[in-house]
């Protein structure tokens, strides 16, 4: 069953009010945007998915930690019982420690682009569950608080967001000037047409660090900044929506772990 968003009044939200509404209803389903979509259950944030961001399958496998076939596997067999992580966990494949942290990066950074500001109507679709299965549920503030950081900290670094959209196009260091490994691999595929979402995509890292590292580089004067921003257009909701009944940072997604086990 699909509900449109309604005229009542939620709660104050900064990212999505229809998020908290559901968060108060404890409500099991997916919420679906033009940017992305997150699974709910009982009112908490149990995965999130975008075009914009790279999968955690996507992590685990372009980083090496996971064969390409192991993945498919674990989708083969356990897919239809929503149980692709706990298949992944006891048959060896990954720790459960692994698993929370790499499902916990891709949770966010898909959120982030789920949420972001103008992504069209939002629907709810009751009952729908997402066949990775139970990993690490997230309670629906955390994401909103979350989603509202990291918006804040790209702004912090280089306030143009046009150098999120734009083709990505790399200027010559200065004499002297530093140039990371890290940003050498994102320079190395800034060729003017891979936009930051394109190359997050290539390397395998998530999307929302992609942006973060454009940002900087812009910053530096490593990257052009586009004059005017570019347009958008907005990513359709991934098909298969309709039909279901690698690098990260590990500091980070380790303090997020610590904070919401503290919530607890």
């Amino acid at each position: 069953m699909t509900t449109e968003a309604t005229t009542k009044t939620p709660l104050p939200s900064a990212v999505s009010p229809m998020l908290v509404r559901l968060a108060g209803e404890r409500a099991t389903g997916a919420l679906l945007r033009d940017h992305g979509t997150l699974y709910l259950a009982d009112g908490r944030v149990v995965h999130a998915e975008s075009p914009a961001a790279p999968g955690i399958d996507v992590l685990l496998t372009a980083s090496g930690r996971l064969p390409r076939a192991g993945w498919e596997e674990a989708v083969d067999r356990a897919g239809t019982r929503r149980e692709v992580g706990r298949f992944l966990v006891d048959s060896g494949r990954l720790g459960d420690g692994e698993l929370e942290i790499c499902h916990l990066g891709a949770l966010f950074d898909a959120a982030f682009f789920a949420l972001a500001p103008g992504s069209g109507p939002t629907r709810f679709r009751s009952g729908v569950a997402h066949w990775i299965g139970p990993v690490r549920p997230v309670a629906a503030a955390a994401v909103e608080r979350e989603t509202a950081r990291r918006r804040e900290l790209l702004d912090q670094v280089w306030p143009y967001a046009a150098v999120d959209t734009a083709p990505v196009v790399a200027r010559r260091p200065a004499p002297g000037q530093a140039v990371a490994r890290r940003q050498r691999a994102l320079l190395a595929l800034a060729d003017g047409v891979r936009t930051p979402v394109a190359i997050a995509w290539t390397l395998g890292r998530p999307a929302f660090h992609t942006l973060l590292d454009i940002r900087r580089l812009a910053a530096a004067g490593l990257v052009e900044t586009p004059d005017e921003p570019a347009a958008v257009t907005p990513a359709a909701v991934p098909s298969w929506v309709a039909t279901v009944s690698a690098d990260p940072d590990i500091a980070l997604l380790r303090r997020l772990r610590d904070a919401l086990e503290a919530s607890l």
